[in-house]
């Protein structure tokens, strides 16, 4: 099966600054590697035949880097001269995945190991329009938080709560169908987390990552990701 995959790069990582000044965000270097190699070693190892990658801030940076790589997968680009947001981005590429049975979608600014093949399976088996990934954390109300029914079905849905009513956030690893994208509607910019998944409660799925994940959107986060990764992770 031809697998396709959306790495959404676009982001200024202005909780990143000073560091994502002269560094896109998604070449910041976990472990003496840019996090982008990271993400596309993981879709090569899940089978994905084409990624492509918004970009927007420092994009010649990220462009240059990738156009010296030569190992899979094979790798798209389009700029954002301004940003469309992560769903404006899955709609204005929506020609790329006309047709497909699935595609991923994943957010460049986290730091996991879960094996992306979990996802591809999970969505292959359930028979649901999304398939979300969800982690356990301890102050769910910064993220979107996802309610799940005991069969694994998204039955709520709400990005940063005041008062969250599970610990479950979303991970930013998707699996879709392309007709979830006539759900999303409006002027970009366009937001998954709030323009698209709120839509797909009842129709969604989710699955639990128990691998390594962190959000390396702050200079605390990014220190801790570093020693976390080249201590805990088994290479």
């Amino acid at each position: 099966m031809m697998l396709k995959a959306f790495l959404l790069a676009a982001g200024v990582g202005s909780r990143l600054r000073p560091l994502t000044d002269d560094i896109p965000k998604c070449m910041v270097e976990i472990d003496g590697r840019p996090l982008i190699d990271i993400w596309l070693d993981a879709f090569e190892r899940a089978s994905v035949d084409e990624v492509h990658v918004n970009l927007h801030h420092l994009a010649g940076i990220v462009s240059s880097h990738l156009a010296a790589r030569s190992a899979p997968p094979r790798v798209s680009t389009s700029f954002e001269p301004t940003l469309l947001g992560s769903a404006g981005t899955l709609l204005a590429n929506r020609d790329w995945i006309a047709g497909e049975a699935m595609f991923l979608a994943c957010n460049a600014d986290n730091l996991t190991d879960f094996d992306l093949r979990t996802l591809v399976a999970a969505h292959d088996a359930g028979g649901a329009a999304a398939t979300l990934t969800v982690f356990r954390s301890n102050r769910p109300s910064t993220g979107g938080v996802v309610e799940l029914d005991e069969t694994g079905r998204v039955v709520g849905f709400v990005e940063k709560p005041r008062r969250p009513r599970s610990n479950l956030v979303n991970a930013g690893m998707y699996a879709f169908n392309p007709s979830v994208l006539d759900e999303v509607v409006g002027a970009p910019p366009l937001d998954i987390g709030y323009d698209l998944l709120p839509r797909l409660v009842g129709r969604a799925r989710a699955v639990v990552v128990a691998d390594y994940f962190r959000d390396i959107g702050t200079p605390e986060a990014y220190r801790q990701a570093q020693t976390e990764w080249s201590r805990s992770v088994p290479r």
